[in-house]
């Protein structure tokens, strides 16, 4: 019996910054509030710390009026233009806690916005990446398109393409720019699909090499064991995508927050793979896999 780590688990550089940033705003603001916007990052886990060590967490819908003397952490998965300008018009200490990715990604939104391109974003639509790198694209140009999949592709491009021979335009440049936790498999067909209506689509290489490091590693060790553990939020984009990988590999598996969402009845595998998500801390990652073991130590003989 055995459990077999993925090769990279953990914290992101992205995610290990951000966090790394909110402890250390605890004691630099000598009891001033500090606050984060929206979930820091996606892991309930992680959440929990940041609150006992005194983060509490705004709701960017409703934001005090005066946030004078208090420090705001912007999200690792980033927010929009006008929302960082919103917070220090109201007096916050804005410490952007971005990941440096998404920041790029951001940056290129505005980029092909100030250069005239039409933009087609791939992704989830409401998640927190993907809103921020709209608004940068859109604080500077028309709305751009949002798709999660293959399908939503082919029919936004096709829309995109009507509309511009309706209004006799010509030369029209397009760019995709994918969240960084999309799948290289999902961001390459819906960059060939939109291609065929836009042979000259510039593709910008978004996603993390973290995001892929993880899906590799889970790829690796999916034939070697009976069964496979994703230790993650469930709230997080990179976990879930683990979590499609292992079921494609055809093995049982399971999303778990803690140890105690591990399913009782994976004593009977002889292994058991153990992946994460980017957001997932190095602690929790090793109670899950303390607890994997004791389960298949239970195991009946």
């Amino acid at each position: 019996m055995a459990v077999i780590r993925a090769q990279a688990l953990g914290f992101c550089m992205g995610v290990r910054r951000a966090v790394e940033l909110a402890y250390g705003e605890v004691p630099a603001q000598a009891g001033q509030p500090v606050y984060t916007l929206g979930p820091l990052i996606h892991n309930p886990h992680a959440l929990n710390e940041l609150k006992r060590r005194g983060v509490e967490t705004l709701n960017e819908e409703h934001l005090p009026a005066d946030l004078r003397g208090a420090s705001v952490i912007i999200r690792a998965h980033g927010v929009s233009p006008q929302t960082e300008e919103e917070l220090r018009r109201r007096g916050a200490r804005v410490v952007d806690a971005t990941c440096p990715r998404v920041k790029s990604s951001q940056l290129k939104a505005a980029a092909f916005a100030q250069a005239g391109y039409r933009l087609f974003l791939a992704g989830e639509e409401h998640h927190a990446e993907i809103t921020g790198i709209r608004h940068y694209y859109e604080n500077i140009a028309p709305t751009c398109a949002v798709v999660s999949n293959a399908a939503e592709a082919e029919k936004a491009a096709a829309a995109l393409h009507e509309d511009i021979a309706a209004l006799f335009q010509s030369g029209v440049k397009t760019a995709l720019i994918g969240q960084t936790t999309i799948s290289e498999e999902e961001y390459r067909e819906i960059g060939a699909i939109i291609a065929r209506y836009f042979p000259d689509l510039e593709i910008a290489q978004t996603i993390c090499a973290a995001t892929k490091e993880r899906q590799d590693s889970l790829r690796e060790i999916a034939g070697k064991v009976d069964a496979i553990i994703i230790a993650g939020g469930k709230d997080s984009a990179n976990t879930r995508r683990l979590l499609a990988i292992a079921e494609a590999a055809g093995k049982p598996c399971a999303l778990v927050e803690t140890p105690a969402d591990i399913p009782p009845d994976f004593f009977k595998f002889n292994s058991i793979g153990l992946a994460s998500g980017t957001s997932t801390p190095d602690a929790l990652i090793d109670d899950i896999e303390k607890a994997m073991y004791n389960l298949l130590l239970s195991k009946p003989t």
